[in-house]
């Protein structure tokens, strides 16, 4: 048994022992359980303004109201641009809080499933850390008994948080298999450049991603409405993984109902594309309005016969929203 998940450890990509140290975590408390809410629904009012527009507008006007009304004057000219005072600039991402649409730090457990050469089982975890606008995402799979797996993988994400989303500025990620040393690797990336573990260098693209950060990316995109969850929409993410960088695009399937410990979650199904998969695990993920669109479920796939899938078995922990919190911040917690 031993023997086959160590083969399983070698046929997971990017292991290289580099011998340096991934980043300590952020001193973040997580005690608070998340509570489940319903995804926002346009105002009454609102869906109902239309309509109202279009009765007025039917409405015939008394002849004597329409005697009464006034020519319209004329507006007045419009000043040259160069009297135009130029748009406020945007903050500086380096001061300052990030707004409250980011989700408060986060805990989610997973259980988990798979196979390689015959089934495997093990369990899962994700934190989404934040302190000002420095994050972390921390994602941790450990295949076998929970005191003593037969392999763990630990990927850390590490970077801030700006106007444009998550940008990530290192990725560790660290192997360990039961009869083995461990092996790490280590992805760093500026605004100018990306340095792979073998040493190669390539251009940053704006909105890269790697391998961890980009499910916590994928939930900013919905959460504030700058991908659309729609079935049919596809969201473009750059990948930086550690053997290179990919045109990764995610698809959005469309939105399923998830059987889970906190009973029944709508979820969207995202399915990764890209052109040259050769030597990447491609994850699909589904992400629930319910939960701020943090992923439920995550399926992991080399090929037809090796594969994980995680899926949440527990409710997520949070930290406590500060007293003077945004209100959209604190209702994230009861």
């Amino acid at each position: 048994m031993v023997g086959a998940h160590w083969q399983l450890a070698q046929y997971w990509p990017g292991a290289l022992n580099l011998g340096v140290a991934p980043p300590a975590r952020m001193a973040v408390e997580l005690r608070q359980p998340m509570a489940l809410k319903a995804p926002p629904t346009p105002p009454k009012s609102l869906a109902e303004a239309p309509r109202a527009r279009r009765q007025l507008a039917a409405a015939p006007v008394p002849a004597a109201a329409a005697s009464a009304v006034e020519p319209p004057k004329p507006l007045p000219e419009l000043p040259a641009l160069a009297e135009l005072s130029p748009p406020p600039a945007l903050p500086d991402p380096s001061e300052g809080e990030p707004g409250p649409e980011w989700p408060l730090s986060t805990r989610l457990r997973y259980s988990l499933v798979g196979h390689y050469r015959g089934a495997v089982h093990g369990d899962a975890e994700v934190e989404w850390l934040r302190q000002g606008r420095r994050y972390q995402v921390r994602l941790t799979v450990a295949v076998g008994p929970s005191l003593a797996p037969f392999i763990t993988r630990r990927m850390l994400s590490e970077g801030e948080l700006t106007p444009q989303g998550i940008s990530p500025r290192r990725y560790d990620e660290e192997t360990r298999v039961l009869v083995a040393s461990p092996r790490r690797l280590q992805v760093l990336i500026d605004p100018l450049r990306i340095q792979f573990p073998n040493g190669r260098m390539e251009p940053t693209p704006p909105g890269v991603q790697d391998s961890a950060s980009q499910f916590v990316q994928l939930t900013w995109l919905l959460l504030t409405g700058r991908e659309p969850a729609r079935a049919g929409h596809a969201i473009a993410l750059p990948l930086a993984l550690p053997r290179r960088l990919y045109a990764w695009r995610y698809d959005i399937v469309g939105l399923e109902t998830l059987d889970t410990p906190l009973g029944p979650l709508p979820a969207w199904q995202l399915r990764p594309v890209v052109t040259d998969s050769r030597g990447t695990l491609q994850a699909t993920v589904w992400l629930s309005p319910q939960l701020q669109y943090l992923p439920v479920r995550i399926r992991i796939v080399q090929d037809d016969e090796t594969w994980v899938d995680l899926l949440l078995a527990e409710p997520p922990l949070q930290e406590a929203a500060p007293e003077n919190a945004h209100p959209t911040e604190r209702g994230n917690a009861p």
